[in-house]
């Protein structure tokens, strides 16, 4: 049996519900025994199946069947995560994985107006849906206007309830850009999928309704795991 024909029983396996999400796939000596093939041809169906987003290879562990949420994510005048993504039906969730004051990258001093050597607040968060990492990236804000913001945003749950806390209700996405590349080592440990998965690597900037600067981001997406669409309408 060739590997394309393993691949293939085994996405209909769980496209029909005999794999379920979170089963331990069979070791490799019960798949060759099984399909009758050599082990190239399980590995490689194996790994075909993987770098689809179907199967997750945890190192020691075994190989999973994977239920990869298929997110769209609308980016438009004002693009909220949790608006974006809770009506979807997924559970989604935002964890900190590190914050520190430092000195504004030079583009992050343009995005935010900010003058060469100033000092800005960056938090690394990872966004999770139904258990899956989806994203993680960084955000960037002046330490002088926001000194605490971290601490606030843990404290009230969003960013936009955040904002809120400093007199600011509304604010919109002032500029998005966006490309595709190969995933790093580090990015495809973070977001838990097979290193020839490709990202999607998203920058933008945030801005008060009176056009100052809010916030510069970067944030690396998993290209398997979300679909942006852009809309040109007020989405007040």
């Amino acid at each position: 049996m060739t590997w394309t024909m393993i691949r293939d029983l085994l996405a209909q396996e769980i496209a029909d519900g005999t794999l379920e999400p979170g089963d331990r796939l069979p070791t490799e000596p019960e798949l060759v025994a099984r399909f009758g093939a050599g082990r190239h041809s399980v590995r490689r169906a194996v790994e075909a199946l993987a770098k689809e987003g179907k199967l997750s290879v945890e190192q020691g562990r075994g190989t999973f069947v994977e239920e990869a949420p298929s997110l769209i994510y609308s980016i438009g005048k004002r693009t909220r995560l949790r608006r974006n993504l809770l009506p979807q039906g997924y559970d989604v969730s935002s964890v900190l994985l590190g914050a520190d004051r430092v000195v504004a990258p030079p583009p992050v001093c343009k995005a935010l107006g900010l003058s060469d050597g100033a000092e800005v607040v960056e938090s690394r968060r990872k966004t999770i849906a139904n258990g899956i990492p989806i994203a993680f990236g960084s955000n960037f804000h002046d330490a002088q206007r926001f000194p605490d913001i971290v601490e606030r945003r843990d404290v009230l749950g969003s960013m936009t309830e955040t904002y809120k806390s400093y007199g600011i209700d509304d604010y919109v996405r002032a500029e998005t850009s966006m490309h595709a590349r190969q995933a790093r080592a580090e990015e495809a440990k973070q977001l838990k999928q097979h290193p020839d998965m490709p990202v999607i690597v998203v920058r933008a900037v945030d801005r008060q309704l009176d056009g100052q600067p809010l916030a510069s981001s970067q944030v690396i997406w998993s290209s398997a795991r979300v679909r942006f669409t852009m809309s040109m309408e007020d989405d007040d």
